[in-house]
């Protein structure tokens, strides 16, 4: 148990004797607010606060965070209000603990609209004064230590707000050491059995590993030492959660994670980080492409570091972290650095986390609602970075993915509100552009320029999607229609017609089909870039030549075979609508247009799932993560982004891949197990891999995703089948 005599003996390493006895008198309030309150676990309730100290006082964080992490609970549990605390204390100290108050009553577990209205106050809380949201990182990590009393449900719940909210957060803010914490707590508790499996495999696979780990460090050591630099070689095992992750998103088993050797190099100066990569270059082949500048360069969250990837003499590859002690310390704490560490880097740290914060209150500022916001926060939190280069050399951070337009709102709003083209390397490259890493890039603006709806396509940063949406919904009426009459002739003309040739009876009987009151309201909604020009100019251009009725009587007549045909290509699509009634459509907003599903891909109902518009065939619905559509994404304007209705009734086709053992009569074994989940086999085709296993691929017809992973389930079962896995591409 770890008591206030623990934490005071913790905060006079680095605490003024007066700062401690602040502490301790904040202990003694909150000790007598609490008085008679019990935790689940049947332990005085004042154990938490104190734990949730002793979390920061792990970080060296001042002793009016540390009064306030004891005091956290005060307003919410006790009868003693905000005004109270100043009195006692002092308004600093009122206002961290008024502020994690309001924090707690946040819940992630509502709806949409209301998880993000409590994600929005998070956020704005924590730009506030960020040291709110250390304190609740360190209640929530507490919290995680003792998640096992809870049910089960409560665990998985709270293990995936943890995993969700809280890890991207101390990830941002630099935090390495919390979010390890709660990433593997989040682990354990969201996945316990997955959990358990790769820790025993481990305990299982360090036999030798611990030997040529220590034989590395001596060689590095050894190495570096003798050429005059004084170092600490640190061989770290990898997190549970990153093998895990990293065995999900590269599809790799368990040794091909474990069997890369990780090493911490410290040194004393920037100087002897440079000249230790050399040396280290010098002693193991490093693999191309693989080394990082993050000292030059910094990481987002003021993290700074060289990285570098070597293949070492066991034959295993060796990723290499080298860094000075005042960087070790950053990468562990962040921003929370800054009120011990004065150095550079802690301010650079804080700096970092400043501008941030400084853009999620300009974000607030203009979204249109808390759904918006966080939507585009959530772009912020989970960056893969890019760093470019003004004319002028200095460096801008900004996502991978990131265009010309999200640059020039990056620089200012003003400037991105008028860009009309940008230079990359000194040469004229369309917006949409994605920029690469050194590249220098040079914004060309036009007086009374303004944000066009396509940019909504390809901008990828919150500030960038924010003001676009912010401009649009300010647009008078007149200039949306106005804009929206432009793109859609454009579209039309493609087609040999314009609005004004298309008959008021076709236009009207479109508005109907699409529940559109005046084609106003549709120029409108186009202009606004709420429906594609191409898509609208295409149904209309449908309703201008369709085969009458009596021709489709007499066709059907006398060719019963191809009236099916016929009836595709010829009949208005509000007459396939009529013909269509007895079976809901299986898309969302696909309405008069031909549809059909990627065989690459072989979408079912509960997938993820876009359109790519394709003349002559329609709308192709496909996966959204299709690795075949990649190249498509880069002319969003073919694209749209599709649901599945609700009650589909049908069947869809998906191929399955299974490994089996190499035994007499195991394709009648699973394919009895496949029919008896209630699924027809269209298509099977077999590949000996070697004598032991043979791959069988599956084409089997399915309700749902749900409907799949029943079969799947069950298939896995048998013991012949060692892996199933879907195809997708």
């Amino acid at each position: 148990m770890f008591l206030i005599s623990d934490l005071c003996t913790m905060l006079e390493t680095y605490l003024e004797k007066e700062q401690v006895e602040e502490v301790y008198r904040a202990y003694l309030f909150g000790a007598e607010a609490h008085e008679g309150q019990m935790r689940l676990s049947g332990e005085p309730y004042i154990y938490h606060p104190i734990a949730v100290a002793r979390i920061l006082a792990g970080l060296k964080l001042d002793h009016k965070t540390l009064m306030a992490a004891i005091l956290h609970d005060v307003i919410e549990d006790t009868d003693f209000a905000k005004d109270q605390l100043a009195k006692e204390f002092d308004e600093e100290v009122a206002e961290l603990v008024d502020g994690v108050s309001k924090l707690t009553l946040i819940k992630f577990e509502s709806k949409a609209e209301a998880q993000a209205e409590n994600f929005q106050k998070l956020m704005l809380a924590m730009a506030k004064d960020v040291r709110v949201i250390l304190i609740k990182l360190a209640d929530r990590l507490h919290n995680m230590h003792t998640i096992g009393i809870m049910r089960p449900e409560k665990q998985r719940r709270i293990a995936k707000e943890t995993l969700d909210i809280y890890v991207p957060i101390a990830h941002r803010l630099g935090i390495n050491n919390i979010r390890v914490e709660l990433q593997e707590l989040g682990f354990k508790a969201l996945h316990p059995q997955r959990y358990k499996i790769i820790k025993e495999s481990i305990l299982k696979a360090r036999g030798n590993r611990t030997e040529i780990i220590s034989k590395i460090e001596t060689s590095v050591s050894e190495r570096l030492t003798n050429e005059g630099i004084i170092c600490k070689v640190i061989g770290r095992e990898k997190s549970l959660y990153s093998i895990y992750q990293k065995m999900r998103s590269k599809h790799l088993s368990f040794s091909q994670v474990f069997d890369v050797y990780a090493f911490r190099i410290i040194v004393n100066s920037v100087d002897d980080c440079y000249r230790a990569v050399g040396i280290m270059h010098n002693l193991y082949k490093p693999l191309p492409g693989r080394f990082k500048d993050y000292i030059a360069i910094p990481k987002n969250n003021g993290y700074q570091s060289l990285h570098t990837v070597l293949f070492g003499s066991y034959g295993v590859p060796i990723e290499v972290q080298i860094r000075t002690d005042d960087m070790e310390k950053v990468a562990e704490a962040g921003i929370a650095a800054h009120w011990l560490y004065k150095q550079n880097d802690a301010n650079m740290a804080r700096v970092t986390a400043n501008d941030w914060l400084r853009g999620i209150l300009e974000i607030q500022k203009t979204s249109g609602n808390s759904m918006e916001f966080l939507e585009n926060v959530k772009i912020d939190l989970f960056p893969d970075v890019v760093y470019v280069f003004t004319p002028t050399g200095e460096i801008m951070e900004l996502p991978r993915g990131a265009t010309g337009v999200d640059f020039a709102y990056a620089v200012h709003t003003d400037i991105g509100d008028s860009c009309v083209a940008i230079k990359i390397d000194r040469h004229l490259s369309p917006l949409r552009t994605p920029l690469e890493t050194a590249q220098t890039v040079e914004i060309i603006t036009a007086p009374g320029a303004k944000p066009n709806p396509a940019w909504l396509n390809f901008v990828v940063t919150g500030k960038a999607r924010t003001h676009i949406r912010h401009y649009l919904k300010n647009l008078q009426s007149d200039e949306a229609i106005s804009l929206g009459r432009r793109l859609l002739e454009r579209s039309l003309a493609s087609h040999a017609l314009s609005i004004e040739k298309i008959p008021e009876s076709r236009t009207n009987e479109f508005l109907k089909s699409m529940n559109i009151n005046a084609f106003e309201n549709l120029l409108q909604d186009i202009g606004l870039g709420n429906r594609l020009p191409l898509l609208v100019a295409k149904q209309l251009a449908a309703r201008m030549h369709p085969l009458p009725l009596d021709k489709i009587s007499r066709k059907k007549a006398k060719h019963p075979f191809a009236f099916k045909r016929i009836f595709s290509r010829y009949a208005p699509s509000w007459l396939k609508q009529e013909r269509l009634k007895v079976s809901p459509l299986a898309i969302k907003g696909t309405e008069g247009v031909v549809v059909n599903y990627a065989k690459c891909c072989r979408p079912i109902p509960g997938d993820s799932i876009v359109g790519i518009f394709n003349a002559g065939k329609g709308i192709v619905i496909h996966i959204a993560a299709c690795s075949n559509i990649q190249d498509t994404k880069k002319n969003p304007e073919n694209i749209l982004e599709l649901q599945w209705e609700e009650n589909i009734a049908g069947e869809f086709p998906v191929e399955i891949k299974i490994i089996v053992s190499n035994k007499k009569g195991v394709l009648a074994t699973v394919a009895s197990a496949i029919s008896g989940m209630e699924s027809n086999i269209e298509n099977v085709v077999l590949n000996d891999k070697d004598t032991k296993f043979t791959e069988m691929n599956f084409l089997i017809t399915v309700k749902n995703r749900k409907h799949l992973a029943n079969i799947i389930r069950h298939v896995r079962s048998l013991d012949q089948v060692k892996k199933i896995t879907r195809t997708k591409g």
